[in-house]
């Protein structure tokens, strides 16, 4: 049991024993016939109030420890209300809420597991909880994982992600469904968050008389939530880790702030930038959409753009020849 708030136990234990003995000297006045001496028996009525003072006393006490350790924490905790948890392309782990991460499932069966962002920090994440987002798993074409659910009530699926191959946008996109409802469409977590940075994708569901309804859709539940990475025009899907648990929103842990992601102050919104040139005053508005755009540096050289400038130098070089040998040979 967690610690409780003793002083407001002292204080309301107080007010209950003033109340009781208030309530205890009008039940002796109203119940003794008028005529007969209060003195000749007090003893009898004084025994039945103290007994009842004491017992209605244990019973207030009662109540009021269990009402504030309750207040205080008790309760559910975090990770039992979680009903399903995997550390995709990894091994077992228990994060900072307690919450048990299993081996996955599709290890051998589908896809591919990753490490490769083990020999990057990443940003956002707990030290210890890193591993949830260094390891992945993979896929050339759509994949996903089946989460048996038996009773009804109101979910949430939290999906946990990580770039830490791409270094720029538009190179790893995807979608992702539940039970062929696209819940999250053209994730790009670069685009996102950034390059080994931590990004969670929360999704509230709820399951009632055989229905599943999520982002106002509504489908026919069969016991089982399937929760599907969709291969798209850019790379392969993956995931880091994924877990299903009952509750809301509020209840889902958030992650570190993210600097890029801060919103701005009140009246930053129409704040102009100074430039060197330009017609009106030389100040440019930001664009609306950018207000909350991840900076994440200076944009990274595309790797897989091809410097066509090279390729132009010998076929300058190939005219320059032919032209003036062209030339000569029509004077002969």
């Amino acid at each position: 049991m967690r610690g409780c708030d003793w002083t407001a136990l002292l204080s309301l234990t107080e007010n209950v024993r003033g109340r009781s003995a208030v309530q205890s000297r009008q039940l002796t006045t109203h119940t003794v016939p008028a005529g007969i001496s209060l003195h000749a028996g007090t003893s009898s009525a004084e025994k039945i109030g103290e007994r009842g003072r004491r017992t209605g006393l244990c019973a207030c006490v009662c109540v009021t420890v269990l009402s504030l350790c309750w207040a205080d924490g008790g309760g559910t905790s975090l990770a039992e209300r979680v009903i399903w948890a995997v550390n995709s392309g990894g091994e077992t782990h228990v994060d900072v809420h307690g919450i048990h991460f299993k081996k996955d499932p599709l290890e051998g069966k589908v896809g591919k597991a990753s490490d490769y962002g083990v020999r990057l920090p990443i940003l956002r994440s707990s030290p210890e909880d890193q591993i949830l987002y260094q390891t992945e798993r993979y896929n050339e074409d759509t994949f996903g994982y089946d989460v048996p659910i038996r009773e009804e009530g109101d979910y949430i699926l939290v999906i946990k992600f990580a770039e830490v191959y791409f270094a720029q946008s538009q190179q790893k996109v995807f979608d992702v469904r539940l039970n062929g409802h696209v819940v999250v469409k053209d994730l790009d977590i670069f685009d996102r968050v950034g390059h080994s940075t931590a990004h969670d994708e929360i999704v509230p569901f709820s399951i009632r008389r055989g229905k599943l309804s999520v982002q106002g859709e509504v489908s026919t539940f069969n016991g089982k939530l399937t929760v599907e990475f969709v291969k798209g025009y850019y790379d392969n899907p993956k995931v880091c880790a994924l877990y299903v648990m009952k509750g809301t929103l509020e209840d889902v842990p958030k992650l570190q702030p993210h600097p890029g992601l801060e919103k701005p102050e009140e009246g930053e919104e129409e704040e102009e930038e100074d430039s060197e040139g330009g017609e009106e005053g030389g100040k440019k508005k930001i664009p609306p959409g950018s207000k909350y755009r991840v900076q994440s540096g200076p944009r990274t050289p595309n790797p897989y753009a091809a410097d066509n400038s090279s390729l132009m130098f010998p076929i300058l070089v190939a005219f320059g020849v032919f032209i003036p040998t062209l030339f000569c040979l029509c004077r002969l």
